[in-house]
């Protein structure tokens, strides 16, 4: 019991060291709000000009809602469907297309069972540097490449505000 009583003071005597200097906020980056809605607006423009009618969703530095948009004339499942892949590439920090080429050959993967997880092109991570602090999916393009275009160039646009 001595030597528990001895471990216990020791710790705490070391703790007591620690100073707030050594205590420090974290400093984050984060989508803003006009910077989440540029980015869904240039997604559903490029695809729209193309003449994809998509759904839009940009997901924040924890996976959370930031902008969802669902396109004139698009199928019901498409607004989910494009949140599911942004969450996915947000959660795995890499495109949703190449989560979805990693469980393509186990499709037993714990990964898959997740909520809100899809194994779906059309989704890309956002980037400040190797840091992600969000994604954006798109739905409603025939075949998950033009869904993942329209994404990129939405990317593309505010890549100068990323930093």
């Amino acid at each position: 019991m001595k030597s528990v009583s001895f471990s216990l003071a020791a710790s705490l005597v070391a703790l007591a060291g620690l100073t707030p200097a050594q205590a420090e906020l974290l400093t984050i980056k984060a989508l803003s709000t006009p910077i989440a809605l540029t980015i869904a607006e240039t997604a559903y423009q490029t695809c729209l000009q193309q003449g994809y009618n998509v759904s839009v969703s940009v997901v924040g530095l924890e996976g959370q809602s930031l902008v969802a948009l669902r396109g004139d004339g698009t199928a019901p499942h498409t607004i989910e469907n494009s949140q599911r892949k942004a969450y996915t590439s947000r959660t795995f920090r890499v495109p949703s297309g190449e989560f979805a080429d990693r469980v393509k050959d186990t499709p037993s993967a714990g990964a898959l069972h997740l909520a809100n997880v899809v194994a779906a092109r059309g989704a890309l991570p956002i980037k400040v540097g190797e840091t992600v602090i969000g994604a954006v999916g798109v739905s409603g393009a025939p075949g998950g490449e033009k869904d993942e275009a329209c994404a990129k160039a939405a990317i593309d646009k505010v890549a100068d505000q990323l930093k």
